[in-house]
């Protein structure tokens, strides 16, 4: 599998320390020189990114089997809802760090191909429901995603999603094309023109 550093992301609550150095001295107490602790800055975690030739295709393609996702609302959602339009349903996690690394690219897909009646639809499995996701796109700046939650992981095991991020190519009969498993770059030319020819 051919992959590339594409870029490395701080997951969730994680704090990047550089250069700082704290002094801790005991006052009023006579004794050694201050204690002087320097903080060494620990580097975030490299993530792969791979490309659009990680595609597993489905041969033949196949209608996945029905499961129930939600809306940022709390509304139930299925697949069947979206038939007529090409989706890219990637299974997710803001804990999860490959699934953080790419979600910049999902949305810059998203954009791309709004035009081309395909949709992005990011099906968070964080328990904490739709408040936990907002947050998340709030902090790093995703504002082209539509908050999905499968905070049971009921989609995620139906269609048989062995890990996260997982991403499901369906094009507009409602049948499942092909899938990716890990982190991909969704904007690469060669990712854009294999899911507007699969959809």
């Amino acid at each position: 599998m051919n992959v590339t550093t594409r870029r490395a992301l701080i997951g969730a609550g994680g704090v990047a320390v550089a250069g700082t150095v704290a002094a801790v001295a005991l006052l009023g107490k006579p004794g050694p020189s201050p204690v002087v602790h320097t903080l060494v800055p620990t580097a975030p975690p490299v993530v792969k990114v791979g490309t659009i030739a990680q595609l597993r295709r489905a041969d033949p393609p196949t209608i996945p089997v029905a499961a129930q996702f939600f809306d940022g609302d709390g509304a139930e959602r299925r697949l069947g809802d979206y038939v007529g339009s090409g989706l890219v349903v990637n299974l997710w996690a803001t804990w999860c760090v490959p699934c953080v690394a790419e979600m910049p690219e999902l949305q810059g897909l998203a954009r791309a191909m709004a035009g081309d009646g395909i949709l992005v639809l990011p099906l968070s499995g964080d328990r904490g429901g739709a408040e936990v996701v907002r947050r998340f796109y709030a902090a790093h700046r995703i504002d082209g995603l539509p908050v999905m939650l499968d905070p049971r992981g009921e989609a995620a095991r139906a269609w048989g999603a062995r890990g996260l991020p997982t991403t499901l190519i369906i094009d507009r009969q409602g049948r499942e094309r092909g899938r990716v498993e890990g982190a991909i770059d969704w904007e690469a030319p060669a990712t854009l023109a294999e899911i507007r020819r699969l959809v």
